[in-house]
């Protein structure tokens, strides 16, 4: 990050820890509002979360690791959410996770090193006649199998490369 991107996020996440600090709002809140401001929990917002609460880091650490909502490394540009519900697990979605995967080279929970992908299994997307279902960006991919997973990364994948 830039000089100016640092001084910018300094600045948001000191909004966000006055706004709070005025209301007497817990930790939980302050960690989703940071996390929808940056996209996931920066190691040095936490360490001035704490600061500004009063509390130990590794207190917050604690929090932000338990629950599953929080985010510890940045999504990928390209989110992708394989549903590991009861239909579509008895469908096939276990298959589908293993072939992302194996194409993108990270497991869940992980974003690739160019940051173009990250990976999540989720509990249910709400499309169980559709199952097995996974969702890249805002767009549902349904009745996936291995191989339909692994075509769908193709224009996501030429969108990622630079131009000749």
């Amino acid at each position: 990050m830039n000089e100016k991107g640092e001084e910018r996020s300094a600045e948001e996440l000191h909004t966000i820890l006055e706004e709070h600090k005025n209301h007497g709002k817990g930790l939980i809140p302050i960690l989703l509002e940071v996390q929808k401001e940056f996209g996931y929990l920066p190691k040095e917002a936490m360490k001035k979360v704490a600061e500004v609460l009063g509390i130990r880091p590794v207190d917050v650490w604690g929090v932000a690791t338990f629950f599953n909502q929080f985010r510890l490394t940045p999504l990928g540009k390209n989110h992708i959410k394989v549903c590991m519900g009861t239909a579509c697990h008895l469908a096939g979605g276990r298959l589908v996770l293993e072939a992302l995967e194996r194409e993108l080279k990270i497991k869940v929970g992980e974003t690739s090193d160019d940051g173009h992908f990250s990976l999540e299994r989720v509990a249910c997307i709400g499309c169980c006649m559709l199952a097995p279902v996974m969702v890249i960006k805002d767009k549902i991919y349904p009745k996936m199998s291995s191989f339909k997973a692994e075509e769908s990364l193709i224009p996501y994948r030429q969108e990622s490369k630079p131009e000749d």
